[in-house]
């Protein structure tokens, strides 16, 4: 399912959305929004951010069925284009993350380079 968050184009698989609702009906927080961004850190320099929390008077917002996915503006240079997986095998389970963006990933593919 292709999305559109301050035109980043900011894709989510049919996993990813499956694992996120299954997640969201396991939430005991008040925050309803799934957070997406990065931070500073990881072996190749960002890590991704990916939890649920309050929406900000500077956040972007977008509804994907019934995810609310909120992100700073500034942080879509970093994210425009990217596919969000989540991957249940044997070798890799969790949340992936396809960027465009990276020149570079860590072997456990949470932090990259620009």
């Amino acid at each position: 399912m292709e999305t559109t968050l301050n035109n980043t184009n900011i894709q989510l698989t049919q996993g990813a959305i499956t694992e996120i609702n299954r997640l969201m009906q396991n939430n005991t927080t008040e925050h309803k929004n799934l957070r997406i961004g990065v931070k500073g850190g990881g072996c190749s320099g960002l890590t991704y951010i990916m939890e649920f929390d309050a929406m900000q008077a500077d956040d972007e917002m977008i509804e994907i069925g019934e995810i609310n996915l909120i992100m700073k503006p500034a942080h879509a240079i970093y994210l425009g284009g990217m596919e969000i997986d989540f991957s249940t095998g044997l070798d890799n389970r969790g949340f992936t993350f396809k960027n465009p963006n990276a020149s570079s990933t860590c072997g456990c593919g949470t932090s990259f380079a620009v």
